[in-house]
């Protein structure tokens, strides 16, 4: 048995034992001479760690709790070790851990010990390796200074094994570092080989050696594949250069594409590689590809790519670099510096992850070696390197697969000039958006497709630079799945012969009449018909279709099985649901095939009775309707004939024609026709969204409701005019806002309206846009709102001093600046309740300043009331000055707000500086406040323009629904003007961010102090 002790034997509270843990644990994976270790806690068993053999060999690891197992013991005869813990290095460790590297906690967890035959300076030793060679010296800081104190405290850990030690000291230090290059062996017979350099061999030998790791194949299709084995360095390539350049490189450069085998590359030397990447890089400008840190010499070293004597392959050819597991070093740095150049496409396995150099370096007086990693790489592209983590692939196979791979690539990418050029043809000649092709064309000729791998990559990157730039989404590049023909709807399908037999027995099939319970009409139909018999067709219509629906209340258009048609009979049934009094323009089609443009009008005569736009029209909709069918459903919306009730539509247009590129499963799909409706807007499909957006099924249940609440629309709409002719403060807009909303309603704008959450939208949006003023609000509440201004609540005694605080916040700035924040105005009754405490705990600590900033940007109104009182203290007595007028619109009486003759306390006078700070959150009194100081010269305003609120708004139940309108009932006209004030709100002297405001205005105070000063 082994016994490695720690420390002197102490008493203690609890630590933690998690890394000690992590160190025995790894110290009996690594030792296959030991089964079992014991760990005491002083002479207390604390755990008892073994493995034992599973069926595949492998020895798994119980964790012993010998707190409740101290007798435990060894009965198989198993070599059983000992390892007894001693609190106070534990401790002291511990604490030194918090503060140093971890790799100190390892390495002093791993000092041999045995018999006091080996000394400490092991660990120093090998401390002063890593600081002298290690590549990450950042990484190492502290670590001797933690090591000498350690030791001179003579607490070691002994461990009598040393091939177990060095096993501990490697786990310890790849673990603290995260750097698994770094190993530590015990290695007593160890020989060092220096194999010779290649520069030192003679020409011959260096050229069968060349021949041996490069080699060059001309493939199907003049591919080149180039096997490189060694990165050859810069000096033998020096030597070597005619040969590479007559056998290798001249060759190569008459290849069409070329493969870089380097799946076998496990040697060679990163001065070669600037060498190959020059060679498939344009001469100018060079590229930096590279800097190495070398730490033994502390110095850095740049790469750059390098002018190439003879030809070059440069980068217009294709070319793919193959990897494997067992790439590493140099070839590594080939590879990652060609695929992030953008040059190359890797394909194959992720890399080995080496190192630019490693050195084997034997630890002094002892036959312990170290194997550090003394360089590192650092690429200037990424800035970062592909040691340890190696060079991930492009696109990722087994290396015996990656030639295949590569040969299927190449294929595809030769294709991709092709592709482009066939999709270019095909937009330029169909697309019906000429005046976007020019860009498209110009996109597609500069996209970057370098890292494009397989059809369908290439499909999803056009599709989605040409939608960037397009804003079509009619107009689709896709990669198809099976090699299924590609079909289309022919619109001829749906023109139906003459024969007037024929022709009624199609009106019966496709069409379906009925009138419903309330007098509703209901119409099916399932496809537009296109018939060149359009007055006999026509005819049929009214006969079995209009006529048993003139006389019903309200018309369902069932659409919901409606896959489309033929868009020329779309005028003809618009034209039913309009009156014939006069004509309308339904929609136009632009045909870049035919180069036409047809416009599609109301017919100025139709067979039998017309449906009128008097009454209701619904059109149902589902997942299923489309093309023709969704053209139907949109112009109702946009005509405003009907109300759309059920799903969102396909998104199938009828307009477009869908190529297939010869020879690929690419396809592209390109809108020829543009569908543009009565107000000039082209349609670009993806759906049509209902009025009111429900299950199909359940849509025609939805008309009833909706019909009904149609009905009192009228009503509503007049009492909302009525509302603003009475409390609106301005009478004439009012005048003109209530005859623009029966105006609309009777065009039918109010036909998207669904319930009445939509209908205090729009009329919001109505009122807002005919009247200019935002402050115009129609809002849907099932309980009578609460007065926006009750009564105010005079606070009690106990109450001021809270409000005061809550309220209120003041500050004396730099320079005898007063500041004064608060967020609400209080009513004037309540100010004077709790004038006293105001005056005592916030005016009299600011009165005095030289100048004053009033914080207005979180004061979102409150009660006009103390505007007057407010503005008081800022103003001279004498005279009374006129601060602003109020028009009343209920009462219609005229108010002249004046200054007050007295006020308490003392005042700020007039001819100190006044600052407000305002925001996008000021509104309301606050406002005022602030224009009355504005309009007065009596502040300067910095910051952001106010919200524009109003100074008093009533708010007005609509008849007997559940809609209530918010009408602002005066307005305020300015002291010097006479004028109305805007609405929009407060224009600051001084425009800034509101965040910004307060360092602005201090800015200025000190600006002005200093002007002054010098005058």
């Amino acid at each position: 048995m082994h016994c490695v002790c720690v420390g002197k034997r102490e008493k203690t509270g609890q630590t933690s034992f998690t890394n000690f843990y992590f160190v025995f644990h790894c110290l009996l994976a690594e030792a296959p001479q030991i089964m079992r270790l014991k760990v005491y806690w002083g002479q207390k068993p604390l755990m008892l760690l073994s493995k034992k053999p599973n069926n595949d060999s492998i020895p798994s690891y119980k964790n012993h709790n010998l707190s409740t197992q101290t007798n435990v013991l060894t009965q198989t005869g198993e070599r059983e070790d000992k390892v007894v813990l001693f609190p106070s290095v534990l401790m002291k460790i511990f604490a030194m851990a918090q503060d140093k590297p971890p790799l100190l906690l390892m390495l002093l967890l791993s000092t041999l010990s045995f018999n006091s035959s080996f000394q400490p300076a092991l660990v120093l030793e090998m401390a002063k390796i890593l600081l002298e060679n290690y590549c990450f010296p950042e990484n190492l800081v502290g670590m001797q200074e933690a090591i000498q104190q350690a030791i001179k405290s003579g607490e070691i850990l002994q461990i009598s094994d040393r091939k177990t030690l060095a096993t501990v000291l490697t786990v310890g230090v790849q673990g603290a570092l995260n750097d698994p290059r770094l190993t530590v062996s015990y290695e007593p017979n160890f020989v060092p080989v220096m194999p010779p350099t290649l520069p030192s061999l003679p020409i011959e030998q260096l050229i069968w050696l060349v021949r041996n790791s490069v080699k060059l194949d001309i493939l199907d299709n003049n591919v080149g594949h180039l096997r490189i084995d060694r990165i050859i360095g810069e000096e033998t390539a020096t030597k070597l250069g005619s040969v590479l350049q007559d056998n290798i490189w001249d060759k190569v450069a008459q290849t069409s594409s070329l493969i870089l085998d380097l799946r076998y590359s496990t040697g060679g030397e990163l001065s070669g590689v600037p060498f190959i990447i020059s060679y498939f890089s344009d001469s100018e400008p060079l590229i930096h590809i590279d800097t190495v840190y070398d730490r033994p010499s502390n110095t850095t070293r740049e790469l750059w790519t390098m002018p190439v004597v003879g030809g070059k392959y440069g980068k217009k050819k294709d070319m793919i670099i193959l990897t494997s597991k067992r790439t590493v070093g140099a070839a590594e740095a080939v590879a990652y510096t060609l695929k992030n150049l953008k040059r190359a496409i890797t394909v194959g396995e992720t890399t080995a992850g080496g190192s630019v150099k490693v050195q084997k370096i034997r630890i002094p007086q002892s036959e312990f070696y170290i194997t550090v990693p003394v360089a590192r790489s650092v690429s200037p592209i990424t800035g970062q390197s592909w040691e340890v983590s190696g060079v991930s692939p492009t696109v990722n196979v087994i290396a015996k697969e990656a030639v295949a791979k590569a040969k299927s690539l190449l294929a595809i990418r030769s294709a991709v000039p092709k592709i482009v050029k066939r999709i270019s043809d095909i937009i330029g000649r169909f697309y019906a958006f000429t005046d976007r092709a020019p860009a498209l064309l110009q996109q597609l000729q500069s996209t970057d497709l370098f890292s494009v791998v397989s059809e369908e990559d290439l499909a999803f990157r056009l599709n989605h630079d040409l939608q960037t730039v397009s804003e079509d989404p009619r107009l689709i590049i896709k990669y198809i799945q099976d090699s299924a023909a590609i079909g289309e709807e022919d619109s001829e399908l749906y023109n139906v012969p003459e024969d007037i037999t024929f022709l009624s027995a199609l009106v019966d099939t496709t069409f379906k009449v009925e009138i419903l319970p309330h007098n509703t009409g209901y119409l099916r139909f399932d496809k537009f018909v296109k018939s060149s018999a359009g007055a006999k067709l026509e005819e049929f219509l009214a006969k079995k279709v209009w006529e048993p629906l003139k006389d019903t209340n309200n018309l369902i258009i069932d659409l919901r099985y409606n896959t489309g048609g033929s868009s020329t009979s779309l005028a003809l049934i618009l034209s039913y649901l309009k009156d014939t009094s006069q004509k309308h323009h339904f929609f136009t089609i632009y045909d870049r095939i035919q180069n036409t443009t047809t416009e599609y009008d109301s017919l100025s005569q139709i067979t039998g009775p017309t449906y009128g736009s008097k009454r209701g029209v619904y059109v149902l909709t589902s997942y299923y309707t489309a093309s023709v069918g969704e053209e139907f459903a949109y112009l109702i919306q946009s005509l405003h004939y009907g109300t759309v009730i059920g799903e969102i539509t396909s998104g199938t247009l009828n307009h477009s024609k869908t190529f297939r590129i010869q020879g690929t499963n690419i396809a592209i799909t390109v809108p020829f026709i543009n569908f543009l409706d009565n107000n000039g807007e082209c349609w670009l499909g993806g759906g049509v969204v209902p009025d009111a957006i429900v299950l199909a099924e359940e849509a025609l249940e939805h008309v009833h409701e909706i019909a009904d609440f149609h009905q009192g629309l009228r009503s509503l709409i007049d009492r909302t005019g009525e509302l603003l002719e009475k409390h609106y403060a301005i009478h004439e807009v009012a005048l003109e806002v209530s005859k623009v909303l029966l105006s609309k309603w009777a065009e039918g704008l109010y036909r998207s309206v669904v319930d009445f959450e939509s209908l205090a939208s729009q009329l919001t949006a109505d009122l807002q846009e005919t009247s200019g003023d935002h402050r115009l609000h129609v809002f849907h509440c099932d309980i009578e709102p609460e007065s926006l201004h009750d009564v105010p609540k005079i606070p009690t005694a106990e109450e001021v001093g809270y409000m005061i605080d809550a309220l209120f916040k003041i500050e004396l700035l730099p320079g005898n600046v007063g500041y004064l924040r608060f967020d609400m105005l209080a009513d004037v009754e309540v100010v004077k309740a709790i004038g006293s405490q105001l005056i005592e705990l916030v005016w009299s600590k600011i009165v005095n300043t030289d100048s004053l900033i009033i914080d207005m940007r979180y004061n979102t109104g409150g009660y006009s009331t103390a505007i007057p009182l407010l503005c008081t203290y800022f103003f001279d007595a004498e005279p009374l000055r006129h601060l602003y007028t109020v028009f009343d619109r209920t009462t219609t009486t005229m108010t002249e707000v004046m200054t007050l003759p007295q006020v308490r306390g003392q005042r700020y006078g007039s001819s100190k500086d006044v600052y407000i700070l305002t925001s996008h959150m000021t509104g309301s009194a606050a406002e005022v406040f602030t224009r009355t100081m504005r309009d007065l010269n009596r502040a300067t305003i910095i910051g952001e323009p106010t919200i524009g609120g109003s100074l008093s708004s009533g708010t007005y139940q609509i008849g007997h629904s559940v809609l209530y309108a918010s009408i602002p009932n005066q307005v305020v006209l300015s002291a010097i003007t006479g004028k109305l004030w805007s609405v929009s709100g407060v224009e600051p002297h001084v425009i800034a961010q509101a965040n910004d405001a307060l360092p602005v205005a201090q800015r200025i105070i000190a600006g002005r102090l200093l002007k002054r000063e010098k005058s």
